[in-house]
Order: structure tokens, then sequence, then C-alpha cells
């Protein structure tokens, strides 16, 4: 598995394209390099190398599926629970990760197979609504999406 490779892989969400280099896959998605991108793991032992979870949202972090959260240090992080999913997270600290569409377009597999460098578990792609995003800080939770 190399570093700057692009992955398309069913996510516990939705479709989803994956990379260490989150600049590389705004310009895939034909948008602003710069725009920040959320981090998938797959465990809550990786989420502590990247973040300090606030005490008092320990709990609801452990527990929540299909969650987003906006960390205080402006990153957003996605911990997977889905099985087959982890399996390919497992194989990295962390990735970069966005839905498998171009900028504001729904997903098209012909479209975004051609600019994958690898696709993962190709069997069962399903677009399904995005992972809940909540920005928390030390006092509380604010739903985004």
């Amino acid at each position: 598995m190399k570093n700057d490779y692009i992955y398309l892989a069913q996510s516990d969400t939705t479709v989803g394209i994956f990379s260490k280099d989150y600049k590389k896959l705004n310009r895939l998605k034909q948008r602003d390099e710069n725009q920040p991108c959320l981090i998938s793991i797959s465990s809550l032992d990786k989420l502590q190398s990247l973040v300090r979870v606030p005490s008092k949202h320990k709990k609801i972090i452990r527990r929540a599926k299909q969650k987003t959260f906006l960390y205080p240090n402006k990153q957003a992080i996605r911990v997977s629970k889905d099985k087959r999913h982890n399996v390919f997270l497992d194989k990295f600290d962390f990735l970069y990760s966005t839905s498998a569409n171009l900028h504001k377009q729904n997903f098209n597999y012909k479209d975004i197979s051609i600019l994958a460098d690898e696709i993962i578990n190709d069997t069962h792609f399903i677009e399904n609504a995005p992972s809940k995003m909540y920005k928390i800080n030390n006092h509380k939770i604010k739903r985004l999406r």
C-alpha cells in the first residue's frame, strides 16, 4: 500500500475515496485544494494519538456509530465500527476520506473508478447518506449536519 495512492472503497456509511494526501483528494474532486477532509480511523486507540477527547464527551464518542466529530483542534475524525471496512483501514494509521463523487455531484462509478489507483472490494458499492457531523468543545456538542 502506497501513501500517495487514491483508494476507492465502501466505507461504513457510503462509497468513499481515501488517501494519505488530502490535497490530492481535493484535486480529484475538483474543489479547493486546501479544503479540509475528514480523517477515518479503525479504532479508538488510534483516536488517542490524533486528538485529546474532552472528558465530558468520551462516552458519547466511544458509543457513536456513523458519526464524525470535529474536535477542538479543528480535525474532523470518524472512527469506523464496520468490521469489513476496518480490515482496509487497519493497514494505515489514518486516512483522509471524502465521498466518492465529484464536487456537488452524485456518485458515478465509471468517473471515479478511472481516477482511483486501487479499488477495494468493488462488489458492493452503495451510496448512502453521509455520517452525521458534530462539533465538540470542552463543554457542549453542536450538530453540523
